[in-house]
């Protein structure tokens, strides 16, 4: 059976062979489909809601000018999130402004664990806030790394891509990740069913 990459993948490639091809629906379905992902991306590394917000549309005017000389046999995702990595990273070193921690509004997308609700909502909503703290406290590399890996469903080798940096050095970003937030949320009183504090991605 087809994961949901796949699939997305098969669409994706259709989109852009359209798009290519001169379709404006095809243009407005990419859009549509990633401009909360590159936002969500963004915003890890800048910060700051606004800022990110015009970096993303700056993204997709990059995208599609360069959309030529996308490689087919790559995943559209990887390529469009490479190109958003990098234009976020180069704002960053044009304003020399350091990286801050997540906004929290409500473009951002909370990464809690799938399974059973709690019965208490309220303690629901305060591990929730927990783990939105603790992300916005990593570094910015991990926090991209979570966000491409658990949330966007990438390999690790797709993310060493985008972030251009060694698969080794993925998995540590993605273990360290793990560790500290296993850490907090251990602190706000969360813990496994083996008795230790466990993160939510």
């Amino acid at each position: 059976m087809p994961t949901r990459s796949t699939v997305q993948d098969a669409a994706d490639s259709r989109l852009t062979g359209l798009a290519l091809a001169g379709a404006q629906d095809a243009y407005r379905e990419l859009l549509h489909r990633y401009e909360r992902p590159v936002f969500n991306l963004v915003l890890q590394i800048v910060g700051g809601r606004a800022d990110a917000e015009d970096l993303t549309q700056e993204v997709f005017v990059k995208a599609f000018r360069a959309l030529r000389q996308f490689d087919p046999a790559r995943r559209f995702s990887s390529w469009l999130f490479k190109i958003a990595h990098n234009h976020a990273l180069d704002h960053l070193r044009k304003s020399r402004a350091p990286a801050v921690s997540i906004d929290t509004d409500e473009h951002a997308e909370t990464l809690v664990a799938d399974g059973p609700s709690p019965a208490d909502l309220t303690e629901r909503a305060r591990l929730a806030d927990a783990l939105r703290g603790a992300i916005g406290r990593l570094r910015v590399e991990y926090r991209e790394a979570v966000v491409l890996r658990y949330q966007e469903d990438l390999s690790h080798e797709d993310i060493a891509d985008v972030m251009g940096v060694p698969v080794g050095t993925v998995k540590t970003y993605l273990h360290r990740a793990r560790k500290d937030l296993a850490l907090v949320m251990g602190a706000a009183g969360w813990r496994g069913s083996n008795g230790r504090s466990r993160p939510g991605p």
